[in-house]
């Protein structure tokens, strides 16, 4: 019984788990690319609410319009979702996108399900396209608010999250690719580990010793 057990050992179960590729070079320069695309429209909200001169149209205070409480509120806290989204890529090319943090609660230190991180980037990258998309159309009371010169900083504001989406998207395919080579690597590692544990492949040369004796 003992050499029975003895000759089939139980393979652990984290053998079983994917060993996944590092991320390539131009993926990681990408996704540490899309929060520095995200900040300068972040900062001129800042600067908005803040009644830091940002290029107002002649009849109004060079502070701008008066802001209430709820629309800066709204404003600042839209700065920084975005902020936060956009840093959210790393996620693709770091180590906390595969185990969750242990201080995040209920996920924390659990591996994070690869479909459900590209699902939740494609449709982050959708939504981001159509916004831009919205964005595009223009907005005819900007003249009326902003100078020439305000239209042309808020464009060099906004114009860099234009390239949000794509990256994003990039990103989400390397980390998709990598995964996926893995998922395919693993069942032919792990049934090689099980017949070396089981003695399969050895088998043989052990029989062909035993009966030469």
């Amino acid at each position: 019984m003992s050499s029975r057990a003895d000759a089939s050992p139980h393979v652990p179960a984290t053998s079983a788990l994917p060993t996944v590729p590092p991320p390539p070079r131009w993926a990681v320069w990408a996704a540490h690319t899309v929060p520095l695309l995200v900040l300068p429209s972040g900062l001129w909200r800042v600067a908005l609410v803040t009644g830091l001169p940002i290029g107002y149209a002649d009849h109004l205070p060079a502070g701008g319009p008066h802001i209430g409480p709820g629309e800066i509120a709204y404003i600042l806290s839209l700065s920084l979702i975005s902020e936060l989204a956009a840093f959210m890529t790393l996620g693709l090319v770091r180590p906390w996108g595969e185990v969750a943090p242990r201080w995040i609660p209920f996920i924390g230190g659990r591996r994070v399900r690869p479909a459900a991180a590209v699902t939740a980037a494609c449709v982050g990258a959708a939504l981001i396209a159509m916004i831009c998309a919205w964005a595009l159309r223009g907005d005819t009371t900007i003249s009326t608010v902003l100078s020439s010169t305000g239209v042309a900083v808020l464009i060099a504001c906004y114009a860099p999250l234009l390239g949000w989406s794509p990256l994003l998207l990039a990103v989400t395919f390397s980390y998709w690719r990598r995964h996926r080579r893995a998922t395919l690597d693993t069942p032919a590692a792990t049934g090689s580990a099980s017949r070396s544990a089981a003695g399969g492949p050895a088998a043989p040369a052990a029989t062909r010793a035993g009966s030469g004796r």
